[in-house]
């Protein structure tokens, strides 16, 4: 008689090592940068020094800039006041939005960034909560500018005008902060980083209308100027102050953020998928 064993068969069980996509939507998306947001305001909170260029630049440049220029080019610090105000007021928020690109450059370099790749959350959400959390930097240091001007003399035509002007250009500092981010997560050392944005601002802020007008710049420069980003949010400030109308300026300067920060975005993408 023969006896049959019943042999036991062993399946094989196959591991799959192809990465794992994880698909955020767009509610939490928003949900997961506010969260980085909050992380970004509890390390100022924890590193009050970082607001420090938010208190004292904006305390500093209107009085050294209107020491220097006032007189040369108004005749008088008071009457160069409408014009230094305006532009010290971006040129200060321009300024400020550079420490937002160090900052991710550190985050990257230090594998911060690496740590929340790894978690299920929306490649974009560190990028866009450490922006969101500059926001609070921007107020602070527009809100300081405009108390600096008041004390020394400047009485705008239309004061809600001024502010709706601080709002515009918080906005639009914000939008194009996005630049910055982008240098931010593609150079390796936060000094070149420094570098790189300061050689840009210097090249935006000194070809354009916020100290001096226009009409003392050689031909060549006053065409640059006329195109430079920088003029036109300027120039959209004084509108503001001066007739508390949103002219053209402001809504080139909206346009022209807003299609900044989407390209800034994308590009941003691009060189953080390899990660």
């Amino acid at each position: 008689m023969t006896a049959t064993i019943a042999v036991p068969t062993t399946r094989v069980t196959r591991i799959d090592r192809r990465p794992r996509v994880i698909r955020v939507g767009a509610g939490s998306a928003a949900r997961q940068s506010m969260i980085m947001a909050l992380r970004g305001l509890l390390v100022f909170r924890r590193s009050p020094q970082l607001l420090f260029d938010a208190v004292l630049l904006p305390i500093a440049a209107p009085v050294l800039f209107g020491s220097v220029f006032g007189t040369a080019v108004a005749g008088s610090v008071t009457d160069y006041l409408p014009i230094l105000i305006p532009g010290v007021l971006v040129q200060i928020m321009l300024t400020m939005s550079v420490t937002t690109g160090v900052q991710l450059c550190e985050d990257v370099r230090s594998g911060v960034y690496d740590r929340f790749a790894a978690m299920p959350v929306a490649r974009l959400a560190p990028i866009a909560g450490a922006l969101t959390a500059g926001v609070v930097r921007y107020t602070i240091g527009a809100t300081v500018v405009l108390l600096v001007g008041r004390v020394m003399g400047y009485r705008p035509d239309h004061p809600l005008g001024l502010v709706a002007a601080a709002v515009l250009v918080v906005f639009v500092t914000t939008a194009l902060s996005w630049v910055f981010a982008v240098v931010g997560v593609s150079v390796t050392r936060p000094a070149a980083v420094q570098g790189i944005s300061g050689l840009l601002l210097m090249l935006l802020t000194c070809a354009s209308n916020a100290l001096v007008p226009t009409s003392a710049m050689p031909s060549w420069l006053r065409a640059i100027s006329d195109v430079n980003p920088v003029s036109h949010l300027v120039s959209a400030v004084r509108t503001l102050a001066d007739t508390g109308r949103f002219g053209g300026d402001a809504v080139w300067s909206v346009a022209t953020a807003l299609v900044v920060m989407l390209v800034s975005a994308l590009v941003t993408v691009r060189v953080l998928r390899p990660r």
